[in-house]
């Protein structure tokens, strides 16, 4: 299973950095603009993205930030936010490297950002649901960036995966 993690890591990384690489190309009101996302502009986006790797990264290692509110501007400048986003892309992909089959065998106990509940659960099904959170939101930046007519951009598992076996 820990190869399976280590694909996830390793696209999450990857479509990250198209992703800032495509924002990077918008105005700076372009970028801030709402344009309807859950986190409302490409910048509250991205930086709702990092805010929930760090609760999540803090709850599997018990290290790093635990912000207290999922919608916190971390990083006003797109690349402040883009280096800690590397940053954590790192974190990341170190952590699951790190793990072993008993470990990801195991559990996880942590407390919700909403809610003081405790709650224990295995930790490959929080693995799935936290790669599958950075695709779910990368999914509505994506459509920010197609409101605005970049329809070119690829962040499908498939074309990692492709790209990746050369």
């Amino acid at each position: 299973m820990k190869d399976r993690y280590l694909m996830f890591a390793g696209y999450n990384a990857w479509a990250n950095r198209r992703l800032y690489d495509a924002a990077a190309e918008l105005s700076d009101a372009d970028y801030r603009a709402d344009r309807g996302a859950f986190f409302k502009s490409m910048h509250g986006t991205l930086n709702h993205m990092l805010t929930a790797d760090w609760v999540w990264m803090h709850r599997f290692t018990g290290q790093g930030p635990s912000p207290d509110k999922l919608d916190t501007i971390q990083h006003e400048q797109l690349a402040d936010l883009r280096a800690a986003r590397e940053a954590e892309d790192r974190r990341i992909s170190a952590y699951i490297d790190g793990l072993d089959e008993e470990r990801l065998s195991g559990t996880i106990r942590y407390r919700r950002v909403t809610t003081l509940d405790e709650f224990v659960q295995p930790l490959m099904p929080a693995l799935d649901h936290f790669f599958n959170h950075q695709a779910h939101h990368r999914g509505q930046a994506h459509s920010v960036l197609c409101s605005f007519g970049r329809r070119d951009l690829v962040l499908d598992l498939l074309y990692y995966q492709r790209e990746s076996a050369r």
